[in-house]
């Protein structure tokens, strides 16, 4: 049977027991050591006293079957498991850095700062719903970060694997999480929605750009379910100078029905880490709740809200990929600019949701000293910012679809390359240099993002005239 205290001293399994690192309403955590590892480790027990809440026990086998089965830099690395049999408990490593949680002493924060965190977060989520995880717990404690600046997500006692049985699901039928951070669709029993952590992210960061919790921290059933007709206060309302593009990123993140927030992390992501392509709708401008009339018809005539199931998730999530473009705007080919519009035309009409980068590297000097403005007198930024929107508008790809990019580099593919790394992009679609004697001096920029790029590359070719198939 499993020990029902234990003290610093014991040795379980080879770890032997040192002090409290922490004790929650759930679990404590010891700092434990072991001969065959060489880092700082934790090993998290189950409180199992009477009046244990048995949810607790099953949030602790279900962590028990997700840890193991992750990786990366943002989840605490896995070590040694003990079975309920014996003695239950997770060994992890612990976590040098600090977690949000003791920054809610010091709240508003800065725009700047809560879209850098949310950025970070919305990293990590990438990483988790990419290994099939949904956290359903994203809330300030269980935020940490390494020295490196990653962002890391611990405690997985509510989260669920699409890949593994939800006993969560199957054994209770009230909704578990945190009450100020659950998506309406948590607290209907939904829990296989990636959506679900961009609603709790929006949360967080609409707490720590106000002060405020958009819908309080009511421990009813009742008081949940008013986030399914009752929006929060703008944040504007509450901190007038936040930019409206931050607002329009928490509200979207907010939004009741899952289809209407952002598909992916990813895509948040992308948002976060530049405010300015953020496109504008209502939601920036919005500096009252929404009137009664708008709240009585959602309260008794609601829209279908878009429920999901575990492998409807999935489908969702590959249905909204990022795909880069780079457009060589020097290349001045008709035939390329037309091949290249025609394969991201058939992306979108396959993936509505994909979400398209048009990006030109404005090449530059190592040392240098020209101007930033062309033979007209024109800022070569704005000048390919302009042309690259000229190259777009063919697609007629719905508003806030496509962002447009220009970045200084010395080297074009090491600047594809890099953005394909920082926007985790799914896909990248660029053209072949045209002219086989420049391919030969220059090399292929092409060739060379093909061979390292972290995704998919399709390079688009111009067949040379006199070229066609007898």
């Amino acid at each position: 049977m499993p020990k029902t205290r234990i003290h610093p001293g014991d040795v379980i399994d080879g770890f032997t027991i040192g002090e409290l690192a922490h004790r929650g309403g759930m679990a404590k955590l010891f700092s434990v050591t072991h001969p065959d590892y060489d880092f700082p480790m934790l090993m998290k027990v189950p409180e199992m006293g009477a009046g244990t809440d048995p949810a607790m026990i099953v949030g602790f086998e279900m962590e028990q079957m997700i840890l193991p089965r992750l990786s990366g830099r943002h989840v605490p690395r896995f070590v040694a498991n003990g079975d309920f049999a014996t003695q239950p408990y997770i060994v992890f490593e612990r976590l040098t850095g600090k977690s949000l949680y003791p920054m809610l002493d010091d709240l508003p924060r800065p725009p700047e700062e809560v879209a850098s965190l949310g950025c970070r977060i919305a990293a990590a989520l990438v990483d988790l719903h990419r290994q099939n995880v949904v956290h359903l717990d994203i809330k300030p404690s269980n935020i940490m970060f390494r020295e490196t600046g990653e962002a890391v997500l611990v405690d997985y006692g509510l989260a669920r694997h699409l890949h593994l049985p939800d006993l969560m699901d199957e054994e209770f039928r009230l909704p578990y999480g945190t009450a100020p951070y659950m998506a309406p669709e948590q607290i209907l029993g939904v829990r296989s929605d990636f959506r679900s952590d961009i609603f709790a992210l929006g949360v967080l960061l609409y707490f720590f750009a106000t002060a405020k919790r958009p819908f309080g921290d009511p421990q009813r059933l009742k008081g949940l379910k008013k986030r399914l007709w009752r929006d929060p206060v703008p944040p504007r309302a509450l901190t007038p100078d936040l930019p409206k593009p931050l607002q329009e990123v928490i509200l979207r993140c907010l939004e009741i029905n899952p289809a209407r927030r952002y598909p992916t992390a990813a895509q948040l992501m992308m948002d976060l880490q530049d405010l300015s392509k953020v496109t504008l709708t209502a939601r920036a401008e919005k500096l009252e709740r929404d009137g009664w009339g708008a709240v009585i018809k959602r309260r008794f005539n609601p829209d279908p809200m878009e429920l999901l199931r575990p492998q409807a998730a999935t489908e969702t999530a590959a249905g909204a990929p990022i795909v880069m473009v780079a457009i060589d705007l020097s290349d001045g080919s008709d035939e390329l600019a037309d091949a290249l519009r025609l394969t991201v035309s058939r992306i979108i009409e396959k993936t509505p949701n994909a979400r398209i980068a048009c990006l030109n590297v404005l090449k530059i000097a190592r040392i240098s000293l020209e101007s930033d403005l062309d033979a007209e007198g024109n800022n070569k930024h704005v000048a390919r910012l302009v042309q690259l929107k000229h190259w777009a508008e063919p697609l007629k790809a719905p508003e806030g679809t496509i962002t447009y990019h220009v970045i200084e580099a010395i080297s074009p593919a090491a600047a594809i390359l890099d953005y394909a790394r920082q926007n985790i992009v799914d896909h990248i679609v660029m053209g072949a240099r045209a002219n086989s004697t420049m391919r030969s001096l220059l090399g292929s920029v092409s060739g060379e993002v093909a061979a390292t790029a972290p995704c998919t590359v399709t390079v688009v070719r111009v067949r040379p005239p006199g070229d066609a198939a007898e």
